[in-house]
């Protein structure tokens, strides 16, 4: 691979490493998974990247990767991973650590957000993060109104979750 393909890589990487730990946030419920599931997605993607065509936004494409690795990972409970190489060091990747201390009303959005199924939680995820239903349905391969009914139906599971 050129040396411009990996810098533009780690680029794209560095500025969206937040959508990544955000998924790992909800597939994961300890910081060593989290971190784990945090390299094997970074993998994917770069596995990806060089057939990244840009007819997406790169957040797009990251999230429909980033999103079916996690599902893929933790649906098939998969212990090892095949790696390949990558010399961080050359590229001087600045890794911010994800902040564990959250507020309790967060902590209780991620803990009713646990309960949902993989498909629920890969949708409220790209909800809260103010993607429209139009790219919420691009990425998840499902059609926009089917979109728009998932996320009402689950607003009221959220909600019987909260205040039981």
């Amino acid at each position: 691979m050129n040396s411009n393909l990996e810098q533009s890589f780690v680029s794209q990487l560095e500025q969206h490493q937040n959508i990544i730990h955000k998924i790992c946030r909800l597939y994961t419920s300890d910081e060593d998974s989290h971190k784990d599931l945090f390299q094997e997605i970074t993998i994917q993607l770069w596995k990806a990247f060089p057939q990244f065509r840009g007819e997406a936004k790169f957040t797009t494409w990251a999230y429909r990767v980033a999103l079916n690795t996690a599902i893929t990972l933790y649906r098939k409970k998969v212990k090892t991973v095949n790696t390949i190489e990558f010399d961080g060091k050359i590229h001087k990747f600045n890794h911010e650590d994800y902040n564990y201390e959250e507020e309790e009303q967060i902590k209780l959005l991620y803990k009713a957000v646990h309960q949902l199924n993989d498909i629920e939680k890969a949708l409220v995820f790209m909800y809260l993060e103010d993607k429209d239903y139009t790219e919420i349905a691009e990425t998840l391969g499902i059609s926009e109104v089917n979109a728009r009914v998932k996320m009402n139906r689950i607003k009221g599971k959220l909600k019987k979750i909260v205040n039981p």
